[in-house]
């Protein structure tokens, strides 16, 4: 039988009851099992998943292990191991409604010109969360609205799909890979153990511009994010805010759109304005603050090689 879509989940050392909740909505889709494959890429975990986690549920499971520690090498094992046309990125984490697939395939054909895709994403927290997180929940993957939308613009972060239950056509995701091995720096924009760089998915979708094509993001296709306590606390946000901004600083330099020069009436502004905010606000910005000099000082060193060579 034909494979229509290739399911791929990249984790390293995943909270159990969350991946049960997680292969639990897969065996439910409505989609029929025997049209698309399932890959479980074993990213350097402490313990071999094969040996934990039964798939002999799904007629075209797949246990692989990829040793060099990363999501963007996870993502890039995925990706040159499916069979399928279209390709489905499921973090651990990621709870599918049952006729998730079924969308996907639907938006595959009916959508040709659009090249990366994805949908709404409902979050479901372990706590109740504290009320000064919310402004923050977009950077947890938490996405709803109330009507399609897409474009071929790069940029246009309200059309990219996050990693989130990410769709993108087969031949595009090979384009990206091959960008990756050509340009070492985008492996640095998506996560690595405990970092929390987080652009890998949107260079990934931005790939299907690059090829003429776009991204959208569709209010049919749902699913549900788990969020475990441990991201609901300041900590954890203050170090995601700072690798978000340094990523996003990186990957809009890789794609044409530098920073703009700081001035010094903006650098007073900024004081201004940090010394105005609550305790916790002002901890994320000078997180985002940290990330953004990160990037700078990065980019201005590569600039410097760049200009000796």
């Amino acid at each position: 039988m034909y494979i229509n879509l290739s399911i791929i989940i990249c984790t390293h050392n995943p909270r159990q009851d969350y991946l049960t909740k997680v292969l639990e909505a897969l065996k439910n889709q409505t989609l029929c099992v025997n049209t698309w494959e399932l890959l479980l890429i074993d990213n350097a975990s402490d313990k071999l998943l094969a040996s934990e986690i039964d798939l002999s549920w799904h007629p075209h499971s797949h246990h692989i292990r990829e040793d060099e520690l990363g999501l963007t090498p996870a993502r890039l094992r995925g990706i040159r191991e499916a069979k399928a046309e279209i390709l489905v990125f499921v973090d651990d984490d990621n709870v599918l409604d049952d006729d998730y697939l079924e969308v996907v395939l639907k938006i595959g054909k009916d959508y040709p010109f659009i090249g990366a895709w994805g949908g709404q994403i409902r979050g479901e927290f372990e706590i109740e969360p504290p009320e000064w997180t919310k402004p923050y929940w977009g950077m947890l993957a938490i996405r709803e609205f109330d009507q399609d939308k897409w474009s071929n613009l790069l940029h246009q972060h309200e059309t990219t799909p996050c990693g989130a239950g990410l769709c993108i056509r087969k031949f595009v995701a090979e384009k990206y890979a091959e960008s990756v091995y050509n340009q070492n720096t985008r492996i640095k924009l998506d996560r690595k153990g405990k970092q929390l760089t987080s652009c890998g998915d949107s260079d990934l979708a931005f790939t299907a511009c690059d090829m003429g094509l776009g991204t959208g993001q569709f209010t049919s296709l749902k699913m549900t994010h788990l969020i475990p306590a441990s991201r609901l606390q300041l900590d954890y946000i203050e170090r995601l805010v700072e690798g978000m901004t340094y990523s996003t600083t990186m990957l809009n330099s890789l794609r044409g759109k530098f920073p703009t020069r700081i001035t010094w009436r903006r650098k007073l502004l900024q004081y201004y304005f940090r010394w105005r905010l609550a305790p916790n606000q002002r901890r994320l910005h000078e997180a985002s603050l940290r990330g953004l000099n990160m990037a700078l000082s990065e980019l201005n060193l590569a600039r410097v090689i760049s200009t000796s060579l």
